[in-house]
C-alpha cells in the first residue's frame, strides 16, 4: 500500500480547510455552544443575584444549578444532530466540553458527598471552580480552531475566579455581587468570543 507525501504548502491547505469546516460546525449563527451556555449564565447571574439581594438569603445561590439543564440539552441536540463532515478539531473540541461538563458533574457530586459525610455542605466552591472549568474549556477551544478571542479572553474569569478563591480560604463569606461578576465574565469569556466565533465563520462560508 503506497503513501503519499504531502508537501508543505498542501498539508497548510488542508489545515486551513480543517480548521474552516470546523468553525462552520459550530453552528454560525444558531447559537453556538459559547452563546448557549454565556446568555444562560448572564441571565441567571441577574436573577440569582437580585433574589440574594432582595432576601439575604443564600439560597438562591442554588439557581445556578439550573446551568445543567443547559448542559443536559446540549447532549441531547448533539445526539440528534450529525455534522456533514466531522473533522479531528470537531472531536477533539466536543471531547474537550466533555471533559469540562464532568468536572462540573464530578465536583457536585464530590462536594455533595463530603456534606454527607461531615454534614457540612458548602457550595461556594462551585462558582470560582465553574469560571476555572469553562475558561479552560473554552480556551483550549480557541486554541484549536486558532481564535485569539477565545484564548484570551477568559483571563478575565481566571482572575475573578482567583480572587473569590483567596477570599474563601482566607474566611470570607461570598458576596452578592459574585453572582453578577459570575455572569459578568461569562459575558466576556463565552459570549463576546461566541459572536467573534460565528462572524468568522461567516466570513469563511462566504468565501466558498
Amino acid at each position: 500500500m503506497k503513501t503519499r507525501a504531502f508537501s508543505e504548502k498542501e498539508s497548510l491547505e488542508l489545515i486551513t480547510q480543517m480548521l474552516q469546516q470546523t468553525r462552520q460546525n459550530l453552528e454560525i449563527g444558531s447559537g453556538n455552544l459559547f452563546l448557549y451556555y454565556g446568555y444562560a449564565a448572564v441571565v441567571l447571574s441577574v436573577a440569582v443575584f437580585a433574589a440574594v439581594l432582595l432576601t439575604h438569603q443564600s439560597i438562591w445561590a442554588a439557581g445556578w444549578f439550573l446551568m445543567f439543564v443547559v448542559w443536559i440539552g446540549q447532549l441531547v441536540a448533539g445526539r440528534r444532530r450529525r455534522e456533514a463532515v466531522v473533522t479531528f478539531m470537531d472531536r477533539a473540541i466536543a471531547q474537550t466540553w466533555q471533559v469540562v461538563g464532568m468536572l462540573f458533574a464530578l465536583t457536585v457530586v464530590v462536594i455533595a458527598a463530603i456534606g454527607w459525610g461531615t454534614g457540612i455542605y458548602d457550595f461556594a466552591l462551585m462558582l470560582p471552580l465553574s469560571l476555572l472549568y469553562a475558561g479552560i474549556g473554552t480556551a483550549v477551544t480557541g486554541v484549536i480552531v486558532r481564535v485569539g478571542a477565545l484564548v484570551y479572553m477568559p483571563l478575565v474569569a481566571f482572575v475573578l475566579a482567583i480572587y473569590m478563591l483567596v477570599m474563601l480560604a482566607a474566611g470570607a463569606s461570598p458576596e452578592a455581587w459574585w453572582h453578577l461578576g459570575f455572569g459578568g465574565a461569562f459575558l466576556v469569556m463565552m459570549v463576546v468570543p461566541g459572536h467573534v466565533l460565528n462572524h468568522k465563520a461567516k466570513r469563511s462560508c462566504s468565501r466558498n
